[in-house]
């Protein structure tokens, strides 16, 4: 357990005995099913992976188990990096978009204005 002040590793890597690194559970920890499935859905997206899944370990628990399971000799680190680096283009397009029509929104209420 962490003593306070220090802070615990967001993400714990598990790996079975004997197995390849195509084969790989990361725990995320502090998140939720808002990261889990986002992120599921772009891993997935990948013909690489064979497999893709979480789960929650506990409702009382903010902790995802993320498994993936690749085809032939790439590392599941590979495609869960890629996943993550995609996920986070497309939330910046996101908010991108929002804060032009924001703008876009105020300008046109500041010109109904005068």
């Amino acid at each position: 357990m962490a003593e306070e002040g220090e802070r615990k590793a967001a993400l714990e890597m598990v790996q079975a005995d004997g197995t390849d690194g195509s084969c790989v559970t990361f725990v995320l920890h502090d998140e939720d099913h808002t990261l889990g499935n986002s992120l599921r859905y772009m891993v997935m997206k990948n013909p690489d992976v064979q497999f893709c899944g979480y789960c929650i370990t506990h409702p009382s628990e903010s902790k995802i188990n993320f498994r993936i399971q690749t085809r032939g000799s790439l590392p599941a680190v590979e495609p869960f990096r890629k996943g993550l680096t995609d996920l986070m283009g497309v939330c910046q397009h996101v908010l991108n978009t929002f804060e032009k029509s924001m703008k876009e929104y105020r300008a046109q209420k500041e010109e109904e204005m005068q």
